[in-house]
C-alpha cells in the first residue's frame, strides 16, 4: 500500500479492535471448557474460521489462497498454533484469564532469543536486560505461595513456547508468503488435524443450539481477530502495532473480572506491567535497530 493511503490512526484503532477479538475469544474458550471437551472447542474454532474464509475470500483469491512456495513450514507453523491454542485452552481451564493471558504473552521475549538461534539475529544487551525483566515478571505473578496452580503456570509457559515458535517461522515465511495464504493454511491444518482427533477425545454432553451458536462465535473471533489485525499492519507499520499488543492483558483483566469475577491481585498487576514493559522495549529496540539498518 502507497505510504498516501496509509492511516496509522485507522491501524491503531484496527489492532486494538483485533485484540479484543482475541480476548473475546479466549474468555468463551475459557466459558465453554468447563462444559465440553477441549478439542471439541478448538476444531470449532478452526473450522468456522476455515469456512469463513472459504466463502469472503476463495472467490477472490482462487487458487492464490493456497499456492506457497514452502508448504511444509506452513503446516508445521501451523500446526504450533493448533498446539498452542489447545495447551492455553488447558491452563484457561484451572487459571484466571488475565493471569494466563499474561504468562503466555511472556512469548515475544522467548522469540527475541530464539531469534538468535533460528533468524541469526544479534541480542543485544539492551534485549537481554529486558528478556530477564520480563521473566522476573512472570516470576512474580507465579510466586511460590499464590493463588495460582503449578500445573496452569506450566501449561502457560509451554503456550507461550509453542507460540513463540510459531512466531519465529511467522517472520520467516512473511517475506514471501501471502498474508492470507499463511492464515488459510493455519486454519485448514486446525480443522483436518482436530476433526481426525476429534473421536477419540469427545466425550461429554451434546450442544444446545445457544452452546452451538457460542461455540461458533470462536471461529468468528478468531477469523475477524486476524482479519483486523492483517489490515492493521496495512495501515503502519509493524514497529507501531507492535506495542500494542499488551493491551490484550488489558481487555482480559476487564472480561475476566466482567464474565468470571476473576481479578488479578496486586502483585499479579505489577508483574503483568513488567512483562508488557519488557515486551515494549524490545519492540522498540528491534524498531531501533531496523532504523539503523536502512540508515546503512
Amino acid at each position: 500500500m502507497p505510504d498516501s493511503a496509509r492511516h496509522p490512526f485507522h491501524g491503531v484503532i484496527l489492532m486494538l479492535m483485533a485484540l479484543l477479538f482475541f480476548a473475546a475469544l479466549d474468555a468463551t474458550s475459557k466459558h465453554l471448557a468447563r462444559t465440553f471437551a477441549l478439542p471439541l472447542v478448538i476444531w470449532a474454532r478452526y473450522t468456522c474460521h476455515c469456512l469463513l474464509m472459504v466463502v469472503f475470500l476463495a472467490p477472490s483469491m482462487r487458487l492464490k489462497l493456497v499456492t506457497t512456495g514452502r508448504p511444509l513450514i506452513q503446516v508445521v507453523r501451523a500446526a504450533l498454533l493448533v498446539f498452542s491454542a489447545l495447551i492455553t485452552l488447558a491452563a484457561l481451564r484451572i487459571m484466571p484469564l488475565a493471569e494466563t493471558t499474561a504468562i503466555v504473552s511472556v512469548s515475544p521475549l522467548m522469540v527475541a532469543l530464539l531469534a538468535a538461534r533460528f533468524l541469526g539475529e544479534t541480542v543485544g544487551r539492551r534485549r537481554w536486560l529486558a528478556i530477564c525483566i520480563g521473566f522476573g515478571g512472570a516470576l512474580i505473578i507465579a510466586r511460590p505461595g499464590g493463588a495460582l496452580s503449578l500445573s496452569g503456570i506450566l501449561l502457560a509457559l509451554a503456550a507461550a513456547l509453542g507460540f513463540a515458535l510459531y512466531l519465529v517461522l511467522t517472520r520467516q515465511l512473511s517475506a514471501t508468503e501471502n498474508s492470507f495464504t499463511m492464515l488459510f493454511y493455519t486454519a485448514l491444518t486446525g480443522t483436518l488435524a482436530m476433526s481426525l482427533s476429534l473421536p477419540w477425545f469427545w466425550s461429554g454432553p451434546v450442544p444446545s443450539v445457544s452452546e452451538a451458536l457460542l461455540i461458533a462465535s470462536t471461529g468468528v473471533c478468531s477469523a475477524m481477530g486476524h482479519f483486523l489485525m492483517i489490515r492493521a499492519v496495512h495501515h503502519a507499520p509493524a514497529s507501531t502495532l507492535s506495542p500494542l499488543t499488551y493491551l490484550q492483558l488489558l481487555w482480559a483483566t476487564l472480561l475476566g473480572g466482567l464474565i468470571f469475577g476473576q481479578l488479578p491481585d496486586r502483585w499479579s498487576v505489577v508483574g503483568m506491567l513488567i512483562i508488557a514493559g519488557s515486551g515494549v522495549s524490545i519492540a522498540m529496540a528491534e524498531r531501533s535497530t531496523r532504523k539503523a539498518t536502512a540508515a546503512t
